[in-house]
This record gives C-alpha cells, sequence and structure tokens, in this order.
C-alpha cells in the first residue's frame, strides 16, 4: 500500500496537460493504479488523476460508495479510465458544489454537464464506453479536466460562491478535501 503526497493547487505540475498512456502492459503503469486507489481511498476521495500526484500520464480513477465528503451522492463503480474521451450528451449544464484534494479545505460552485459519455481504456487496455449523469457525471469531468491542467476553481462563474468548507457549511462534518 502506497499513499503518495497530493500536490497542491500552485504547483506548476497540475497546470501542465497531461501525455497519452501508450505501454498498457507496463510495470509502472500497474504500480501507478495502485497508488492512485489507495491515495484516492485513504483520503475519502470520489477521484484522483494521475498529474495530482506528480505523475504526467492520462490516467483517472473515481469511485463512489460510501464517502462522508459526500453523503448525498450516488454509487459510482470504481473506474480506471486511460486516455479519455468525453462527450456531451446535451447542453443542459448543472451547478454542483465541489472540492478537490488538490485545493484542500474550499468549495466552489461549478457548472458542469449533466450527462456525458465517456470513452478511453481501462488498466488492462480494453475499451471502455459509457454514458452517465448526474454525479457520475460531475466526478468524470472533474478528474478529467485535471488531465488538461485545468482545477475547478478555474471554472467557477462567480467567486462569491467559492470558499473555505467550514464557513461555507458551518456545523456540517465535511472532511478535508
Amino acid at each position: 500500500m502506497a499513499i503518495r503526497d497530493v500536490l497542491k493547487m500552485g504547483d506548476p505540475r497540475l497546470l501542465t496537460p497531461a501525455l497519452p498512456v501508450e505501454d498498457f502492459a507496463s510495470s509502472e503503469l500497474a504500480q501507478l493504479i495502485v497508488d492512485m486507489r489507495d491515495t484516492m481511498r485513504a483520503l475519502n476521495g470520489a477521484g484522483l488523476a494521475a498529474p495530482q500526484i506528480g505523475v504526467g500520464l492520462q490516467v483517472v480513477i473515481f469511485e463512489v460508495s460510501t464517502n462522508p465528503r459526500y453523503p448525498d451522492a450516488e454509487s459510482v463503480p470504481f473506474t480506471v479510465l486511460i486516455n479519455p474521451l468525453l462527450s456531451p450528451l446535451s447542453d443542459e449544464l448543472e451547478e454542483g458544489w465541489e472540492g478537490c484534494l488538490s485545493v484542500p479545505g474550499m468549495r466552489g460552485l461549478v457548472p458542469r454537464h449533466t450527462a456525458l459519455r465517456y470513452q478511453g481504456f481501462d488498466a488492462a487496455g480494453q475499451p471502455i464506453d459509457r454514458s452517465v449523469n448526474d454525479f457520475h457525471a460531475r466526478v468524470v469531468q472533474h478528474e478529467v479536466d485535471h488531465l488538461h491542467g485545468i482545477l475547478y476553481p478555474m471554472r467557477i462563474r462567480d467567486l462569491r460562491q467559492f470558499g473555505f468548507t467550514d464557513t461555507l457549511f458551518p456545523g456540517q462534518d465535511l472532511q478535508d478535501d
């Protein structure tokens, strides 16, 4: 089990676009995925992108079962998504509160597509093609943004809807992001 350090907003590596994975059979990729899973779960994250732990490859993982940071979120199965391509299924956007392991202790109201199709590959290089909506769609968009050097505060339309979690939601036991 390897818990990796998560880079924080301000680190230039978070702003650098990630490169596609070319070798799905490498032991380095397999270890990266294990480290990402262990790190995400240890920090109660809903997802994690390789650039967040300093690896500039197009790899994201996500999963939501019981998560104290998102108590009302629907379940999202553990997924490894490599070299993803997102296609919105409608123009409908919905604003929702987001946090990020790279922006600890803060939340912001972020517009995201409510439904999308994501394509890419799993850890073994097998194709993935899913259509999802609601929180699942939000999580995928958030994580894939990291592969393009985008952090969620860059998407906030009204900075009055961005702040420290304990100030925005006083008395709620939302863990640090």
